[in-house]
């Protein structure tokens, strides 16, 4: 009985606390971040330059924060992704790093 109890609050927590980029097409990120950001990152940081996300002082603080982020480096590099384009990015770098749940 104990079992189900805690089932039911593991699925109520995860309603609760969704993803807030539930709608991005996480490998589509990926593939758009190793194609476009990751080379000017890891000049930047040094490694595989994913320390940029991971890094104690980092600007980026809240799922607002990323999304913001995500489109000001599309902005300043001139990159001209489409709106759904900074949607998958952004997902992909909040599963994968951020781990943001509003």
């Amino acid at each position: 009985m104990k079992l189900l109890g805690l089932f039911f609050l593991a699925v109520i927590s995860n309603q609760t606390f969704a993803e807030p980029f539930k709608n991005a097409d996480i490998m589509a990120g990926k593939a758009l971040l190793d194609k476009n950001c990751i080379t000017c990152h890891a000049s930047s940081f040094g490694g595989d330059g994913s320390s940029i996300y991971t890094r104690e002082y980092r600007l980026v603080q809240t799922s607002k924060g990323l999304a913001s982020q995500v489109r000001n480096c599309n902005t300043m590099i001139g990159l001209k992704w489409f709106e759904d384009e900074e949607l998958d990015v952004t997902g992909y770098l909040n599963q994968t790093f951020y781990k943001f749940t509003e």
